[in-house]
C-alpha cells in the first residue's frame, strides 16, 4: 500500500468515518438556514433563485427553507415593486442578530479548538486544509485529472480570494477602532502603532 491509500485510509478512519456533532452542526449549517441566513447577511436582499444557486439546490428545497425562516421571524419574502413576478427575500433584525450568533458561535468552538493545537500547528493545519480542499474542486472521480495549468490557475484564484478577505476583515477592524464623531484616538494610534487596525 504507497502512501497515498494509507493516507485515505487514515483519513476516513479518523475524520469522515467519525464526525462529531460540531461536523454535523458545521455540514448541516452549510445546506440549510444557517447558510441562507450567512449569504442575505453577507450579500443582502436576493431572490431565491439566487439563494438555489448559492446552496445548489433545487427550488423546493430553499423553498422548504425559506419558509421555516419565514415561520421564525428571521426573513421575509416580498414582492419586487417594479416586477411582482421576482421575490426578494429579506433578513428581519431578529434573523440578523441569528446570523450573528451562529458565525459567532462557531467561531468560538473553531478558535478554541486552534488554542489547543497551538499557533505552529494551526497555521500549518490552515495551510494544507486550503491546499487540499483546492485540489478537491478541481479533482472529480471519473474525470480526467487536471492539467498543470488549471491547478495553478486554481491556486491564483485562491490567493486572490484569500487577499479580498484579509482586506475586508482589515477594514473591518480599521472602522472597529475609529473613535466616534468628536472622539480621540486611542494612545496606541497617537504613538503610531497600527498594529492592532492591521490585525497584527
Amino acid at each position: 500500500m504507497g502512501f497515498e491509500q494509507e493516507a485515505v485510509s487514515e483519513l476516513y478512519a479518523s475524520v469522515w468515518g467519525n464526525r462529531s456533532t460540531m461536523q454535523r452542526e458545521f455540514t448541516r449549517g452549510a445546506h440549510g438556514e444557517q447558510f441562507v441566513l450567512r449569504e442575505l447577511s453577507m450579500k443582502g436582499t436576493q431572490t431565491p433563485s439566487q439563494l438555489a444557486s448559492a446552496l445548489q439546490a433545487s427550488s423546493g428545497r430553499i423553498s422548504t427553507v425559506l419558509s421555516s425562516l419565514e415561520k421564525k421571524g428571521w426573513v421575509t419574502r416580498d414582492i419586487d415593486s417594479k416586477d411582482r413576478r421576482i421575490i426578494r427575500v429579506n433578513l428581519t433584525d431578529s434573523g440578523r442578530e441569528q446570523s450573528h450568533r451562529m458565525i459567532e458561535e462557531m467561531r468560538s468552538a473553531i478558535c478554541w479548538i486552534f488554542s489547543q493545537m497551538g499557533e505552529r500547528r494551526t497555521r500549518e493545519f490552515v495551510d494544507l486544509v486550503s491546499e487540499f480542499t483546492i485540489y478537491m474542486s478541481i479533482c472529480h472521480p471519473g474525470r480526467p485529472r487536471p492539467t498543470a495549468e488549471q491547478v495553478r490557475e486554481a491556486f491564483v484564484e485562491r490567493d486572490k480570494r484569500v487577499a479580498e478577505h484579509m482586506a475586508a476583515k482589515r477594514a473591518e477592524a480599521e472602522r472597529d477602532q475609529l473613535p466616534p464623531a468628536g472622539g480621540s484616538l486611542p494612545p496606541s494610534l497617537l504613538r503610531g502603532d497600527t498594529s492592532l487596525v492591521r490585525g497584527r
